[in-house]
């Protein structure tokens, strides 16, 4: 029967490591994870309908059926690493686990077979599900593991800015070098470029997952007794601060994945500019380090939740700024570094609040369910994504956009810049929204002390 997890009594801690070796294994991982994400976010749209030739509509549907079967078997994941007691811990074994299929999928859903068209299809669905199915394996350890890697808020706020550093610094590889490397892998021909390009980001992250699993420890460890998945759901269906932050993965998820779909299509057609494509994608994924340096500072004087609403404020009148400056280039990259600072330190919250719920949980129900909050975490966000990714895709198709035509029609203009600047727009509005609701700061530090003090008195039972 399907279970998740009870905690009954304190294990011995297994023999640590140094802080730093942890921060650097840990935040490493999302390096990884970002060198195949953020290809994925840039450039699969434009991949299946430049490159692959699908048609956009079709592309729409295929975006909207794989993320939502994705969201189920995240769902599963997280179920079986509550279930996962090995000698490593329960999510550790995941990533080490996915890091080889990982790759191979990547590779695979970026490669171009000598099919027609209806057999394209087919394998673009393929590939596409196997590839987010293989991201869930790595993925949703990565944010199953943080509570039991640290109980000290401040050290869990550490690691996720190292997580989140090293997933900007990933994602700015790819930004920078991405279309580069297709260009000069290729050497004229972006189908052979972007398989060569794959395959060296897929053996690169694999490499790096192994070095997550070797320096990383999962130094909370309990004895832990099997219950109900109905009373693990019963949790988080009362659990109001993960109820909050589910709500806003889909508002930040989101608009993140159509916008990032969008730059490539918005700069080289909107602003006829291909060659800013590489940059703004670069600053995009390159300013957000700024924001995530000045979050151990910046937490000391400011909440969780409203550093979010900062954030979410900035990445607006950033985008606003990009949209009112029209074709003025040095004012639309000013908006985009504004756009980016805001974007970075809105994810590094998103990461420091994760684990916060998870002990809310425990506190409220007495039952630690890390790994199915964090698989319902990217249930949530795989439904976000599917109805984005879907939502861009159809918007130009609905525009009438045409991979053949040197010159697109006035719609599909609109349609691209409503992927770029008004659904993030609206989704940075909803954040603000939906965090006015969130109390949980004020509440841990009292609920991280009962927490300590019920395991003390176990202990001495």
């Amino acid at each position: 029967m399907a279970s998740s997890i009870k905690t009954l009594k304190l294990n011995a801690t297994p023999k640590e490591i140094g802080l730093w070796r942890q921060r650097l294994g840990y935040g490493s991982s999302d390096f990884a994870c970002n060198l195949i994400w953020q290809m994925i976010s840039l450039y699969l749209l434009y991949f299946y309908t430049d490159v692959m030739g699908l048609n956009a509509a079709q592309v729409s549907v295929m975006f909207l059926v794989i993320r939502v079967l994705d969201g189920f078997t995240d769902l599963l994941v997280g179920v079986l690493i509550d279930r996962t007691h090995t000698r490593w811990g329960k999510s550790r074994p995941w990533i080490l686990g996915g890091a080889i299929p990982f790759a191979i999928s990547a590779y695979l859903a970026f490669s171009v077979p000598d099919l027609g068209q209806t057999e394209m299809l087919i394998y673009a669905y393929v590939t596409y599900f196997l590839l987010s199915l293989c991201y869930g394996f790595v993925n949703i350890p990565m944010a199953s593991i943080l509570p039991a890697l640290s109980n000290d808020p401040k050290e869990r706020t550490n690691l996720a800015v190292s997580r989140m550093l090293f997933s900007t610094l990933g994602a700015t590889v790819v930004s920078s070098m991405g279309l580069i490397l297709v260009d000069a892998l290729g050497k004229g021909d972006e189908a052979s470029g972007f398989r060569w390009t794959m395959l060296i980001f897929g053996v690169i992250g694999c490499l790096i997952f192994i070095f997550c699993f070797f320096n990383t420890r999962e130094n909370i460890r309990e004895q832990q007794e099997r219950v109900s998945i109905k009373s693990s759901i019963k949790a988080l269906t009362k659990n109001k601060p993960w109820l909050l932050f589910a709500l806003n993965i889909l508002w930040m998820f989101g608009g993140s994945i159509i916008q990032g779909s969008a730059i490539i299509f918005y700069f080289s057609i909107n602003l006829n500019n291909r060659g800013l494509v590489t940059l703004a994608a670069t600053l995009t994924a390159f300013v957000p380090i700024i924001s995530d340096l000045t979050v151990p500072i910046l937490i000391k004087f400011v909440s969780k939740r409203n550093l979010m609403i900062i954030g979410s404020m900035i990445n607006g009148i950033g985008i606003l700024i990009t949209f009112l400056s029209g074709t003025h280039i040095p004012l639309v990259m000013t908006g985009v570094v504004i756009a980016s600072l805001g974007q970075g330190l809105k994810m590094s919250m998103h990461f420091a609040i994760q684990p916060d719920p998870v002990d809310y949980s425990e506190w409220k129900s007495g039952i630690n369910i890390s790994g199915t909050l964090s698989a319902a975490n990217g249930f949530v966000g795989k439904a976000g994504m599917a109805i984005a990714g879907s939502l861009g895709a159809a918007l130009l198709a609905v525009g009438g956009y045409d991979a053949t035509l040197t010159l697109q029609p006035d719609s599909a203009l609109i349609a691209i810049a409503t992927m770029y600047i008004w659904v993030p727009f609206i989704s940075n509005i909803l954040t603000i929204i939906t965090f006015m609701f969130y109390d949980l700061d004020k509440k841990h530090p009292q609920i991280m002390a009962e927490l300590e003090a019920r395991k003390i008195t176990k202990e001495g039972i």
